[in-house]
């Protein structure tokens, strides 16, 4: 079984951090998205990563060399954008016909991993929104019998969108649809949809059984993210060992995740904030938020807010969206 990782993409939604890092990389309760996923999947025995590699790509490279630096993996490049169709057919010849798990590498997902490993037919992640047509959508029977998959309908015949988790036995076929998808014309947008290729092995035969995920977050989008990193906050601190730092004159409110090598004095943080490492803060009040490392914040106010590496904060404020490197004075 190997791992299929798309990391390629270029997180305009997540503007300005994704100007200077990943989306994969962002950071959530001392861990980024992509260690999160990898993470879990580790802990089930994976043992053989490929990563589908494009904007900024030399970093995954980097953190995925300094944070497993014993895993088995391969980076495939996709230096032009054309969908996930695409992405997932440059993998062919590292996958060699074996059986892959698909993990789209924005999205995090609470789901039986093992059952998904071990089922004996194809399978798609599966969770009901409210409304499907921004996403790739799946039709099923009351046994869990994908039909037909639909990307982005105008007009969905189901609520169940594909959360971007598949399970695919059958590679062959797999690749098979994606060399005549591809050549014949992309989408209306430009470009390929895995999607596609997936309905057209249902339509050669081929089994796909839907699995309900019981959370999911596409890390796409900032609310998401800080959703994403209360929950996950929320999660460590019920494990064994978990402890609260102390700081000068400073109150903390679980969950909290502070890397080390921080400065807080005179402050209120939390609760679900992240704080990267080397960060000073001072006489600031803090929740629902993540700061990246070696950031300065001082005399602010912040809730629901991302700040970047290194960037320096002054004043007083209620919500931002702050990117690397960035120098803000709100005095």
């Amino acid at each position: 079984m190997k791992v299929i990782i798309p990391v390629a993409g270029a997180g305009t939604k997540l503007r300005p951090h994704t100007y200077t890092q990943p989306k994969a990389l962002m950071p959530m309760a001392g861990k980024t998205i992509l260690s999160v996923i990898v993470d879990a999947l580790l802990d089930k025995g994976i043992e053989e990563f490929i990563f589908i590699i494009g904007y900024l790509g030399d970093k995954i490279q980097d953190y995925v060399a300094k944070t497993y630096p014993d895993l088995k993996c391969t980076f495939v490049t996709q230096n032009d954008r054309r969908g996930t169709g695409h992405a997932i057919w440059l993998t062919k010849d590292v996958v060699n016909n074996d059986e892959v798990l698909i993990v789209f590498g924005d999205t995090i997902c609470d789901f039986d991993i093992q059952t998904t490993l071990q089922s004996e037919v194809s399978q798609i992640g599966l969770r009901r929104v409210d409304d499907p047509r921004g996403f790739g959508v799946a039709e099923i029977d009351d046994q869990d019998n994908v039909l037909r998959v639909v990307e982005k309908p105008l007009i969905p015949k189901s609520n169940m969108a594909m959360v971007g988790v598949y399970k695919i036995k059958e590679t062959p076929a797999l690749f098979d649809a994606l060399d005549t998808y591809l050549h014949d014309r992309a989408d209306e947008d430009g470009e390929y949809h895995l999607t596609h290729a997936l309905q057209t092995m249902i339509e050669k035969g081929v089994k796909f059984k839907g699995f309900k995920v019981n959370n999911w977050f596409d890390c796409g989008k900032k609310e998401t993210i800080l959703e994403t990193n209360a929950i996950l906050l929320k999660s460590l601190s019920e494990q064994a060992g978990y402890t609260v730092p102390e700081f000068p004159d400073t109150v903390i409110i679980p969950p909290v995740n502070i890397a080390s090598g921080c400065k807080i004095a005179h402050s209120i943080i939390g609760p679900s904030v992240s704080i990267g490492e080397n960060t000073t803060i001072r006489s600031s009040i803090i929740r629902n938020s993540i700061i990246g490392s070696f950031a300065e914040l001082d005399e602010v106010v912040l809730k629901s807010s991302i700040i970047g590496s290194d960037a320096y904060v002054h004043g007083m404020s209620q919500s931002l969206n702050i990117g690397d490197n960035t120098d803000i004075d709100l005095g």
